[in-house]
């Protein structure tokens, strides 16, 4: 009898072990099970869509650091922020066919002050500044530096954005070239304002060896008389034309540069 019970007792803990262990055991298991089976609770994995976006973004920036350095901009003065727009937008008109002379892109960098040479024109297929020069910006746009663009009428300012060249035409100024602005609200009243690419004298080395800074236009990006012919026959028909500056207003809105 004695044996009996004590046989009962060693039975009774053993199932009081085996189900507080159960019970715990349940206990931890049940989040899981639960989360495995709440149809809201799901894995994250990285969408393709982005996946891909972000390795398209890399290789452009990868491209721009490298043609960057390749062509030595930084040592003419010019931003790798303003190439790197330049080039974003370069890539737009490319990929939306408006562009026949695609071997160039020029850039008008009018953060820079109007006594530097912040007119580049870039080869990109042999990566090399095939000219670097002077330009003038709109006398209403600043003095020596510009501040202030405009898209409208009789503004006599810059206008700022992506440009395609188109033919050539001889007027008051001579040789001259035709620009056609691309971006609505910054620059697409152009050829109504008549804005065009031609030379003058009041621009270049010999004019700032006798002010304090070159002279300015009506909005048209003037060149040296001693330039034009060489700038006119080495961008027109199709080549693209990039007018700088980091104003917020142009970065955030540009359908060109956020397209």
């Amino acid at each position: 009898m004695a044996q009996l019970l004590k046989i009962q007792a060693r039975m009774k803990n053993k199932f009081c072990f085996v189900s507080v262990f159960g019970l715990v055991t349940l206990l931890l298991l049940a989040p899981v099970s639960q989360a495995g089976n709440n149809p809201k609770t799901k894995t994250r994995f990285p969408d393709s869509r982005t996946i891909v976006h972000k390795s398209s973004s890399e290789a452009f920036y990868a491209e721009v650091d490298s043609l960057y350095d390749q062509i030595d901009l930084k040592e003419l003065g010019l931003s790798q922020k303003a190439f790197e727009y330049a080039y974003k937008g370069y890539k737009y008109l490319l990929k939306h066919h408006l562009l026949s002379n695609s071997g160039v892109i020029s850039i008008c960098d009018f953060s820079q002050s109007s006594r530097n040479k912040r007119l580049y024109v870039v080869d990109l297929e042999e990566k090399k500044v095939l000219i670097n020069t002077y330009v003038a910006h709109g006398r209403k746009s600043g003095g020596e530096y510009a501040r202030s663009f405009s898209n409208s009428l009789n503004s006599h300012k810059s206008s700022l954005g992506f440009y395609v060249t188109e033919r050539t035409y001889y007027g008051d100024h001579g040789l001259s070239l035709k620009i056609q602005g691309m971006e609505r609200g910054f620059n697409d009243r152009a050829s109504r304002r008549n804005i065009v690419i031609h030379g003058s004298e009041y621009v270049g080395s010999d004019f700032i060896r006798m002010n304090q800074f070159n002279g300015r236009s009506f909005g048209c990006p003037a060149v040296p008389e001693s330039d034009i012919t060489n700038l006119i026959e080495t961008i027109k028909n199709g080549s693209c034309l990039f007018v700088y500056y980091p104003t917020k207003k142009y970065i955030a809105h540009s359908k060109i540069l956020n397209g």
